[in-house]
């Protein structure tokens, strides 16, 4: 049965239809796992990959990696941005409902009562499901749970596994919304929640970054540049724009470096539940801004201290008098710019507050 008619028969009569796709939602939740761990324990003792010519060159070369074949290709996975060869981890495997380094999409069959959108008891419900399924020792961090009953419209349905829990996804940046603020994207393959989680437009998807580590570096390589931009509207369209950005670059080491999670925070990705820097993420990451006064102090204040302080204004200083939040945290909030990313090379643009989407009743 199509996936698409499993919303259809949710709103019906047929009980025992439905207790039927709830099993076969089960049981395709236990394949999906169970070929996850295939994949892994076939790496595990795969061949090492063949030696990389790029790497060979001298310390010297200033030949760049050459372009993926086109933007959605060169994020087809998470190996081939990292500008590994990942032949290891997948050469042996082939499957349509699994790709190494990609986050599993499970399924679990939950009729919803308030339609659209799933009330506290029905993720509730969802997590039930998984516990009949048995699989919720296999499961990990980013993982994404579909409750097919809902319906296949955007990520209608779709939720994270934060290691107990499913959450929502984040619609404060677009209608059909994003991976949680909770999960540091440094933590998983920049493509690893590709068109598991869809992205609105021109498909540069929400990420939250803590670039703080790499202020320094940043500060030193700051440049204000002439260029084309692409711009994202709140409703997911985009336009060029020529006009000034402010550019920088970092470098992620490819050695072990954990991210800084708040207290409380329940095992991460890496093995034994460490929150590591993927390696996906080794290399250049290029870091984008408004070429305005503003956008040069956004990203500022996203580097920590590697920058001089910004005085607050008087409103901030009243604020903060008067017992509320004050000078709000600097932002995590960024995207993927996937036109231009390619192996080794990695381009994000800061995503300000004033793109919020002021949803109604929020």
């Amino acid at each position: 049965m199509p996936v698409h008619q499993y919303a259809y028969h949710a709103a019906g009569d047929d009980d025992a239809l439905k207790a039927g796709l709830a099993r076969a939602c089960r049981a395709y939740t236990r394949v999906v796992l169970r070929l996850r761990a295939q994949a892994e324990a076939e790496a595990r003792f795969a061949p090492p990959p063949p030696a990389n010519p790029a790497r060979a060159l001298s310390p010297g070369s200033t030949r760049r990696p050459s372009r993926a074949p086109s933007p959605a290709s060169s994020f087809h996975g998470g190996a081939s941005l990292s500008g590994t060869s990942g032949a290891g981890a997948s050469a042996g495997f082939r499957s349509p409902l699994f790709s190494t380094r990609r986050a599993p999409l499970l399924q679990v069959f939950v009729p919803s009562p308030e339609g659209d959108w799933l009330s506290d008891d029905s993720v509730l419900m969802c997590e039930g499901e998984l516990r009949r399924a048995g699989v919720i020792h296999l499961m990990r961090v980013g993982d994404v749970v579909w409750d097919v009953a809902v319906g296949d419209e955007g990520n209608m349905g779709r939720m994270v596994w934060d290691g107990g829990y499913l959450l929502d996804l984040d619609y404060s940046w677009s209608r059909i919304g994003d991976i949680p603020p909770y999960l540091p994207a440094l933590a998983f393959p920049p493509s690893y929640f590709h068109r598991v989680v869809r992205t609105a437009g021109s498909g540069n998807p929400i990420v939250h970054i803590d670039i703080s580590p790499w202020g320094g570096e940043i500060a030193a390589n700051l440049q204000l540049l002439q260029g084309r931009t692409k711009t994202e509207t709140p409703q997911g369209n985009f336009h060029t724009v020529v006009g000034w950005v402010h550019r920088s670059s970092f470098t992620i080491h490819a050695t072990p470096m954990r991210i800084n999670v708040p207290p409380g925070t329940g095992p991460g990705p890496g093995a034994g539940g460490a929150w590591l820097v993927d390696p996906g993420w080794h290399g250049t990451v290029v870091v984008e801004a408004e070429g305005t006064n503003e956008g040069k102090a956004d990203l500022q204040a996203r580097c920590g201290r590697a920058f001089p302080q910004r005085v607050p204004s008087a409103r901030e200083r009243a604020a903060s008098v008067e017992g509320d939040k004050g000078v709000e945290k600097p932002s995590l909030v960024f995207r993927i710019l996937r036109e231009k990313s390619r192996p080794g090379e990695i381009w994000i643009r800061t995503v300000r507050d004033k793109e919020r989407l002021n949803l109604p009743g929020a």
